[in-house]
Parts: C-alpha cells; structure tokens; sequence
C-alpha cells in the first residue's frame, strides 16, 4: 500500500519560485565587480532567471548539458544558476583557484559547453580558450559598457545575451533525481574529481541546513556568503537564503577585512560565513582600528578547523556566536554543526571553548560512524581517533565518469578524515588521514597544535607536518607566520604550548615563514610543505643518531 499524498518533485526552480512569490521585496545587495553595489530583488531575480532559462533554450541547451560558470558571489552568478537549473541544464562551478591546468582539465572532463563569466577570468580564459573545445560561446557576466574587446569565442556582454528574451517561459519539468550541478574536488594530488548533485539533495540538503541545531535562517536574517558559490553551492546559503526569505549580501571580488567589515556593517548583516583565513584578516582589521560588530549574530566557520583564538575573539570580544562546521564537496557540504545541546548548557569559559572547537553533531540526513583502519568501529569516547565515514540523502556515492568504489559494504563514504567522537555526539577532526603525524606508533594531530599555536598574540597563522626522524619515524615541526612586525624565537614558541599538550606532542622544531601555501579552497597545503621541508633535519634527529 502506498501513501495517497501529491507527486511533487523537489526541484531547485521550486526555491526561487518561492521566494519571489513570498518574499519577493526582500533585498539582494552585490557589490558589483564593475565598482558600485547593485540592488534587486527575489522577484526580479526570479524574472530575470526565467529570461536566462529562455535564452539557453534559444541557443540549444538541452536537459543534461553543462554550463560552465566562473565567477564570484553576485547577483548575475545567482540568477544565471536558476536559469540553469530552470531547463535541466547543469551547472558546473569552476573554481578560479585552481592550477590553470586543472581549470582545462575538469572544463574538458564535465564537457562545459558554455562558459559564464565574470570581468576578472577573462585574461585567464584568453590564454586557455585554444584548450578549451567544447566551450561554443563565453558570456561575460557585464554590460555593453564594460565589455572588453576579446578574442573569446562568441563572446556576449551577459545584459546583451538576455536582452531578447522577455522571460515568458515556463520551467522544464523533469525527475528530481536529474543532475543539478556539479563541483570538482579540489585534491592536492591527482585530477580533481567531479561530484554530481541532484535536485533532490540539493533541496534536501537546504532543509537539513535550514534546521535550528544547524544554520537555522529566517526571512528576518541578512546572509552575507563569503564563502563563493563555487565552494560546493556557498555551502548551500545561495539556496537556503531564498528558501527562507532572508536578505542576500553578495561580496563580489572584494574578500579583504576592510570591505568583508564594510557589507557587515552597512547592510546590518546577521549571519555569514567563511573559511578561517577570511576571519583572521577580519579579526586583524577589528584589532587594527577597534571597529564592533553590533549587528552580526552568527558566523558559521568551515572549510579547516576552526582555531580556539579565534572562536573565543568572536564570541568574548564582539558578542559573536560561532557555528563551527564540517563537511566537504561530496556531502553537498554539510557534515556537522557545533551547536550546543541542552546537556552542555551550563558550560563556560574554557569547558565550553572545549566543545566550540568540535566540529559539532550531525543533523537529520546524514548518519556517521569512526572506525580503526580495519573498519571497526572506536569508543566515543572524545578520545580514540579513527576515520570518520558517513551517509546520507545528500552524499556522493560515486564520481562522475569513474567506475571507483568510494563506499563501503554498508553505503558509507571514507572522508579521508581521522577525528574523535564524544559521548554526546560531537565530532572533532583531528587530522586529514594522510596528514596525522604517526610518531612511535601513535598518532599526533596536526589540527590541534596549529589552533593552539595560533593562539599566541604574535602568531597570524601556523601548520604543522610530520618530518622523518630515524627513531620516531616522524616527529612534528611547527611552521609559523608571525603577523606584521613581530618577531618570536623557536624557544618563545615552544615556551606558550608548554602545559598546554602532552610533552610526546611537542614540536621537535619551529620554522618561521613568510607565507604558508594553500589550496584553491583555503586550506593548508601540508603537500607544498613537505616538499619545501623534505630535508629539513630536526636537532632530536641528529641526538638520536
């Protein structure tokens, strides 16, 4: 016997509908790449989403062909994504950070067969468009006063590209288990590999993230996603903002301190988020000139653990509550959120710092499980590392044109991370799999002396990598960025995390550094590191000889 409930697909168009027809006036603010904010609205953007549907039809795109965007969060790149969805096309977020080569590989790989982009990828795309085959014609997200002269393949200003069409179009109608759009993995080693969302998790995934113990917007909120939509969908905010109502503030190219403070206090933003090298150089400019935050509430932070220093600046010196989070690519992004559980409402000070620093517990959707390397199953017990596994209505179960298993016998996908699981459910990860320092037959988390060293007042930023000692197998060197004009000796260093970790965890040497590489999506780049240390000889290596 079956349910006598209505057949009605969850398709991404559904989102945008809704918000026109609900929330139609509220405000989507961009700072546009040409200079001045941009003002619309989720009525207009709808409108206007509906002409970029009917002009794709027009030039022959069909259910299942890729379009190529390149661009940052604006309200073109957002409107051209409901276009896309609009008639079952694909939309395929490239990420600018990547290696030119890279770019060509995964633009050749997915077989984008229009490119959308924005002003500042044009000069890069003139030098890879002989590569790039299957691109038919280039829309450059503009207007005929600022479009460049170009030697890009068909190229159109996008104003011009969607002035013919007057946006009376109906959207296609299709299963909701089509593909929707997809993301490259932005792995340091090896081709990336292409994850494939549906319009079913991608709705999905917008409902798990609009749960209270999760991101939790209203229509009463204004969202500013810092994080760009070609980071797995903004982590779903370009999404979840129109499903509820609440207002958009895009950042367009301009990710500094002075202009991410700029948005949050001129449109009175309440919720963003970020990766952390985003909010070290807001928390810079904060300390720098002794501005406030009045009006933000929440900040979510993902995308590398989240330093204790950094949480405890956010919520003690500017009333600030931080979401920590965690997930990747083939989650659709989310994996776990720090929220706070009835049980542990009466922490404070460090205790509840203690449990801030976890990635958090899982919401509805998605179910997880640690095991040792054989596939059993460790103690919750905050203590035992393992690699942490998950499945849900919004999780890869394979990559796209690669026949690898990526699940186990029971459908769970191995994230690559090794983390803790405490008694109430909270996550913290504790390494990458292939970053944890096995010293002696132990393990040492890179990620937590990182937070902990970033913690010292002179420290902008820290990494910390395993390094062959002939006794130990490897032993931990701490890489540190002192911030502009400190200076620190090895000794001082060494001296703050003195007390603060098990003395077999301590360093073995400290590196200072100008700079610390990192990958297209702001995370470490422990690879580049190991390679610019590979003989670096730590002094217990040469007393253990």
């Amino acid at each position: 016997m079956l349910g006598l409930m209505q057949d009605w697909p969850l398709l991404c168009q559904r989102i945008i509908d809704h918000a026109a027809i609900n929330h139609g006036e509220r405000p989507v603010i961009t700072r546009s790449i040409e200079g001045p904010f941009h003002r619309t609205n989720y009525a207009e953007l709808r409108a206007r989403a509906l002409r970029v549907a009917q002009q794709l039809d027009r030039d022959s795109i069909k259910l299942g062909d890729r379009v190529a965007t390149l661009a940052w969060n604006t309200w073109r790149h957002l409107e051209s994504w409901y276009g896309i969805l609009g008639i079952g096309a694909i939309y395929h977020t490239v990420n600018p950070r990547l290696f030119p080569e890279q770019i060509v590989w995964i633009i050749n790989h997915a077989e984008d067969r229009v490119m959308m982009t924005d002003l500042t990828f044009v000069p890069l795309l003139e030098k890879l468009a002989d590569k790039l085959p299957t691109i038919e014609r280039y829309i450059v997200f503009t207007d005929a006063a600022h479009m460049p002269k170009t030697s890009l393949r068909n190229a159109i200003a996008y104003e011009e590209w969607i002035v013919g069409a007057d946006g009376d179009f109906a959207w296609k109608e299709f299963d909701e288990n089509t593909a929707a759009g997809m993301c490259y993995t932005s792995g340091t080693t090896g081709n990336p590999k292409g994850v494939v969302y549906s319009h079913r998790s991608n709705v999905l995934h917008t409902m798990l993230s609009l749960q209270p113990d999760a991101i939790g917007l209203s229509s009463r909120d204004t969202v500013l996603p810092i994080v760009p939509m070609f980071h797995a969908n903004s982590w779903g905010l370009a999404f979840s903002s129109p499903m509820t109502g609440a207002a958009l503030v895009l950042p367009g190219a301009k990710l500094d301190g002075p202009s991410v403070y700029e948005l949050l206090d001129e449109f009175k933003v309440t919720c963003t988020g970020a990766v952390p090298t985003v909010w070290l150089l807001l928390l810079q400019y904060l300390e720098k000139t002794g501005a406030k935050l009045p009006y933000l509430e929440r900040v979510v932070i993902g995308g590398s653990a989240c330093p204790r220093a950094m949480i405890k600046a956010f919520e003690e010196d500017y009333g600030v509550q931080v979401f920590h989070a965690w997930g990747m690519t083939e989650m659709s992004p989310l994996g776990t959120v720090g929220s706070m559980k009835p049980q542990l409402a009466d922490l404070k000070g460090d205790a509840l710092l203690d449990m801030k620093q976890k990635q958090g517990y899982t919401p509805f959707g998605v179910e997880m499980k640690i095991t040792d390397d054989a596939g059993r199953g460790v103690p919750w017990d905050g203590k035992t590392f393992g690699r942490i596994k998950v499945r849900g209505f919004a999780v890869s179960k394979g990559y796209y044109k690669l026949d690898d298993r990526i699940l186990d016998a029971d459908g769970f996908f191995d994230t690559g991370d090794v983390g803790t699981m405490d008694r109430y459910g909270y996550m913290q990860i504790t390494d990458r799999s292939k970053d944890v320092i096995k010293s002696g037959g132990e393990w040492i988390s890179s990620i937590d002396l990182e937070n902990l060293a970033v913690g010292y007042p002179k420290v902008a930023e820290a990494a910390v990598i395993g390094v062959a000692h002939p006794k130990w197998d490897e032993r931990p060197l701490l890489i540190i960025v002192l911030k502009e004009g400190q200076s620190a000796t090895k000794e001082e260093i060494l001296g703050f995390l003195e007390g603060k970790i098990a003395s077999w965890w301590m360093p073995d040497d400290v590196a200072f550094v100008a700079s610390i590489p990192h990958t297209a999506t702001g995370k470490i780049l422990k690879t580049a590191l190991r390679e610019q240390f590979k003989d670096h000889v730590l002094p217990t290596a040469i007393a253990a000889e």
